[in-house]
């Protein structure tokens, strides 16, 4: 069974995973970001680092940290690193397959010191495959997973960022493995290897494209679909300020609200899901949405069932009231970033600072507690 969070642990800090104990060897992208979500839910994380590596301890990605700096071609340090995991809960590292089997920090050596530990293992590719070995980003990911192909405009597909492979489909993948894991091992005693590949993430994510592509109700291409900005009544709209605005409204009374509202009065407008008059509609509502600035447009829709925002930039988001109500963004360091998400209502996520540790102190800490 996992050792229950103690009472000294918990007084320390807040959240659902006070007291669990991760050890993240550091990396970029979807790893540290999964790491900070764990923190930010109470879980002590480690972070074996580098010498040298400067990290910035006061950035978002590295928040809640407790960071070690050591040589892992070292055969001491290595050693040092195993007295820690003996008593972890949860491992995390981000290197291409076979990195830590040649480090000497594989599953097989580790899980022999402590059975019970979760294994996170997260991946472009995964742990096995024609290209398990190779060199990718979160764009080759998404363009073999059918994803990135559905996204963009007609005459060429758009990158969503980073957001749909290394975090969508690969840091909260990541996350919802390890915390399956360890309600696993606490009942089994046993811990297991979680594979969290991008590209498994991606593809998954794209479940109910696939759903409505067997039953007719996707074609492929883009801007030909009701998500993907091919209807009227689903996508984004420039304002007379040069500003934009979003609407969703697929529901028959959310459309009936915003034909009242956007005064659309014109027959041709009930044909809502007739997918040859989408081009013209759009076009028409094109000219209207153009007509007005974004903050008319928001005096009229916005806080209606129209399904309505206004398209905000990263500086602008923060003062928008509702975000402002719910502390959606904080300010810490002198730097406004997301708050932890999801909320809980018996032990709240926090934001707690990293800070510098010695591995030799976590160690004997640890085997103590």
């Amino acid at each position: 069974m996992l050792d229950k969070p103690s009472a000294q642990s918990a007084a320390r800090t807040s959240g659902p995973l006070a007291g669990f104990r991760i050890v993240e060897f550091a990396g970029i992208g979807p790893g540290p970001f999964a790491c900070m979500m764990l923190a930010d839910m109470g879980a002590e994380v480690v972070t074996l680092d580098r010498v040298g590596a400067k990290k910035n301890l006061k950035s978002v990605a590295s928040r809640g940290r407790k960071v070690v700096e050591l040589d892992l071609k070292d055969k001491a340090a290595v050693a040092q690193v195993l007295d820690l995991l003996a008593n972890a809960d949860a491992l995390i590292e981000g290197f291409r397959p076979g990195v830590m089997e040649r480090l000497g920090l594989g599953p097989d050596v580790v899980m022999a010191r402590n059975p019970r530990l979760v294994f996170g293992r997260m991946t472009g590719w995964g742990q096995e495959g024609p290209l398990a070995h190779a060199a990718g980003h979160d764009i080759n990911y998404i363009s073999v997973t059918g994803a990135l192909a559905a996204i963009g405009t007609k005459e060429k597909p758009v990158p969503p960022l980073n957001l749909v492979g290394d975090f969508g489909g690969g840091a909260l993948y990541l996350v919802v493995g390890v915390l399956a894991a360890l309600l696993e091992a606490s009942k089994s005693g046993k811990g297991q290897v979680v594979d969290a590949a991008m590209c498994d993430g991606a593809a998954s994510l794209m479940s109910m494209f696939f759903d409505m592509t067997a039953i007719g109700r996707w074609v492929e291409g883009r801007e030909q679909n009701f998500l993907d900005g091919g209807a009227h009544f689903y996508g984004i709209y420039e304002c007379s300020c040069g500003n934009f605005i979003s609407i969703g409204s697929i529901e028959p009374q959310f459309y009936a609200l915003l034909r009242q509202h956007a005064g659309l009065t014109d027959a041709d407008f009930d044909a809502q899901m007739d997918r040859k008059a989408w081009p013209a509609l759009k076009d028409k509502l094109t000219k209207v949405f153009k007509s007005k600035s974004r903050e008319d447009w928001c005096k009229i829709m916005e806080g209606t069932d129209i399904c309505f925002a206004p398209i905000l930039t990263m500086a602008e988001a923060p003062k928008h009231p509702h975000n402002a109500a719910r502390n959606i963004f904080v300010e810490r360091h002198g730097v406004t970033q997301p708050a932890p998400a999801p909320r809980f209502s018996r032990t709240p996520s926090a934001i707690r600072d990293a800070e510098k540790a010695e591995l030799a102190a976590l160690t004997a800490t640890w085997a103590k507690q």
